[in-house]
């Protein structure tokens, strides 16, 4: 790691990593195989705040800081793990891909303190990601709505407006940098910590 900490794939724990590599890997992890309209691809850090913003804007009330960071760490074994299968994928990777990531999983939600998912809160959670993954397909990736619907088996409607853009301004649905991606998962990281400890 860039920290210089040692992290094990095969046999993880929560104090192989600090909170800095995890947000440099997953900002150079990138979702749709690395594929974009863009200049540059788009980074699951990018895409873990797009899902945490679309959880706070769905939720109706404020989310707890627990909530919110289970909710931007949900993909946090990919940047452990530097790779986000795409989906259609996974079924050929089998048992022993679902094991690793398991392991990646459970020792990140030991490490930051995170309770499991209740039905109703993944539920509410899976709604936001796939609003993300709908809207990136077409935003960052350039399919179409209806590609998204065959292909995807999303029947959500893609948005038209980027959640992240009045929080972050910049040009909707723009790919950020690694670095840039970094910093701003790193920083509401440290932010919900701060809440949570």
């Amino acid at each position: 790691m860039p920290s210089g900490k040692r992290l094990d794939l095969l046999d993880p724990t929560p104090f192989d990593w600090d909170d800095a590599d995890l947000a440099l890997g997953l900002a150079r992890t990138y979702r749709w195989g690395g594929h974009s309209a863009w200049p540059l691809p788009l980074s699951v850090a990018q895409h873990s705040l797009t899902v945490l913003q679309l959880r706070r804007n769905g939720a109706g009330a404020p989310l707890d800081p627990l909530t919110e960071l289970r909710e931007l760490l949900h993909d946090a074994e990919e940047g452990l793990l530097g790779f986000d299968c795409i989906s259609v994928l996974k079924p050929f990777l089998g048992e022993a891909f679902r094991e690793l990531t398991r392991r990646l999983e459970r020792a990140v939600f030991l490490r930051y303190g995170l309770p499991a998912w209740t039905p109703a809160r993944y539920l509410a959670h899976k709604r936001a990601d796939r609003l993300a993954a709908a809207s990136e397909a077409v935003h960052a990736v350039g399919w179409s709505p209806d590609e998204v619907r065959r292909t995807l088996k999303i029947r959500v409607r893609p948005l038209a407006d980027d959640p992240l853009q009045p929080l972050y301004g910049g040009t909707p649905w723009e790919p950020w940098p690694p670095g840039l991606a970094a910093d701003r998962f790193l920083q509401e990281l440290q932010r919900l910590k701060e809440c949570t400890g």
